[in-house]
């Protein structure tokens, strides 16, 4: 698994990092029952802080990908392969592009109920 962040780019490292693990889940690199790199050992491959890297662990437990064991790490939850890992990967795109072009929270909610009804 290789992940790439770019300290310039106007979105935080640790949405970087959290995009490429989601990336990597989505495209089976990373498969239920697996553990992730240790944040230590993945924040000295990017050189970044090792909370930069937990903050992006921190944003995959929420999205339900991945589970923090104390002592054991983060482990890609089994259901993170089911396709979760996609939706929240191109939610993540849609709030951007929301974002980008102005749009309400509103606005963005009201075209994907439209769409999920059709």
């Amino acid at each position: 698994m290789l992940l790439r962040i770019d300290p310039s780019a106007p979105v935080d490292l640790f949405e970087q990092i959290a995009a490429g693990l989601r990336r990597a889940i989505v495209h089976g690199e990373v498969r239920g029952g697996e553990r992730l790199p240790p944040a230590r050992e993945l924040a000295g491959s990017l050189g970044v802080n090792m909370h930069t890297v937990l903050r992006a662990y921190g944003r995959l437990r929420d999205e339900g990908l991945v589970e923090l064991r104390r002592g054991r790490g983060a482990v890609v939850r089994t259901e993170a392969n089911d396709g979760r890992a996609h939706v929240v990967e191109l939610a993540e795109a849609l709030a951007r592009e929301g974002r980008r072009l102005g749009l309400s929270l509103t606005d963005v909610n009201r075209v994907v109920r439209e769409a999920y009804r059709r």
